[in-house]
């Protein structure tokens, strides 16, 4: 009797001129394991090298998800098996990946269809092109597993306008549908419906597909078929703005909460006080570090407070992957389980240098590496650029 092989979890084909990637596990969400990782990393350095492919699409199987992150649960539990560098070689990976993504030749399209959280951000927002439709939900949600934004949110985060990137980073609140684009996080909104005319367009373009310029035309013409929606955000923004932005600690920031008045602060307020305490100060000083480093400095960072959490059986990143979705309690054991017990010192070791062997080792950006954001706003021209 034959067993049916399993399919892939990425697909990849050449269509014409175009490189098509497809995240392929959509009973999971499409969430990225190390295998995924490391099967995209190959294909996106095979396609980089062949003069035949002009741009990159990247989409996600299914109509529930893009990628709603990386499958930290089988993480924890190699962590836990006492497979420390198992565990930890899928973040090396990604981040690879990630920085990889950011260095392309080549136009890089994200169809951020549904579902795009955490991993699902890192290989959509550091290429040229995210596409958002009315299913997109974004979200950073890592405070509340005790881990902190990665996949270069330390880069990507504060270099949003005001308050926003620390606001997403703190609370791991959800913007949904054209929210992403009004964030700047996606660079297009298009209905769901048209994704497929979409893509059949980019690989009529052929050849012409490589130049950013072309293939930004070709994306915006199909999001003006139809007025933006206005979405949510511009209703708390000069809320988000006031209570998150330019302020020197977390506490802070909660003060500033608990003086608002109406229900968007109360809710906030919920949203952060369901995070680790440990998370909130590693994620507020890692994005002041990162408004001032490239993004290869920032995923190196990233690096060397991942292996602190994952060689740490005892750190907040096992107890709150645990809870959520292993045990499923919902009630994890942070440890200090306040604000006031979280000392420097438990923070500035996270950003102390590793052993060289284990630093993350990422070649030197090409030239035409850019570090600029979109920063788009309905009726605003846009610049085609990597955040």
């Amino acid at each position: 009797m034959s067993t049916q092989a399993a399919e892939p979890e990425i697909l990849s084909e050449v269509q014409g001129s175009t490189g098509v990637a497809t995240l392929n596990r959509p009973r999971a969400l499409n969430a990225l394991t190390t295998g995924m990782v490391e099967a995209l990393f190959d294909v996106y350095s095979r396609w980089e090298a062949d003069p035949a492919v002009a741009c990159i699409v990247l989409k996600g199987a299914g109509d529930r998800a893009f990628c709603a992150g990386g499958d930290v649960k089988n993480v924890v539990q190699l962590g836990q098996a006492g497979r420390i560098e198992e565990a930890l070689r899928f973040f090396y990976q990604e981040y690879r990946l990630n920085y990889l993504i950011s260095c392309l030749h080549k136009p890089h399209v994200a169809l951020i269809d549904g579902i795009t959280m955490g991993g699902g951000v890192g290989v959509s927002v550091h290429g040229i092109f995210r596409v958002a439709t009315e299913r997109t939900v974004f979200s950073m949600p890592e405070c509340a597993i005790g881990l902190y934004p990665d996949v270069g949110g330390s880069y990507f985060l504060p270099r949003l306008r005001g308050g926003l990137g620390m606001y997403l980073a703190l609370t791991g609140a959800r913007l949904n549908g054209v929210d992403v684009l009004h964030a700047g996080i996606a660079t297009h909104y298009i209905p769901s419906q048209l994704l497929p005319q979409v893509h059949q367009s980019i690989v009529s373009l052929g050849a012409a597909s490589k130049d950013p310029a072309v293939l930004g035309e070709l994306l915006s013409s199909y999001e003006q078929r139809e007025p933006l929606p206005a979405g949510q955000l511009h209703a708390i923004r000069a809320d988000i703005d006031f209570c998150f932005g330019g302020k020197q600690s977390v506490e802070e920031i909660y003060a500033e909460l608990e003086r608002s008045s109406g229900q968007w602060g109360i809710d906030t307020i919920a949203l952060m006080s369901k995070g680790s305490p440990m998370s909130q100060k590693l994620t507020f000083e890692q994005l002041r570090r990162g408004a001032h480093q490239d993004l290869a400095e920032c995923l190196k960072m990233e690096n060397r407070m991942v292996t602190r959490c994952v060689t740490n059986a005892g750190s907040d990143f096992y107890s709150g992957v645990t809870a959520a979705l292993i045990t499923r309690s919902g009630s994890p054991t942070w440890v200090p389980a306040s604000l006031k017990d979280v000392r420097p010192e438990h923070i500035a070791q996270f950003f102390q240098p590793l052993p060289p062997e284990q630093e993350l080792q990422l070649p030197p950006a090409p030239s035409h590496y850019t570090t600029s954001i979109s920063g788009s706003q309905p009726g605003a021209t846009r610049e085609h650029s990597r955040l």
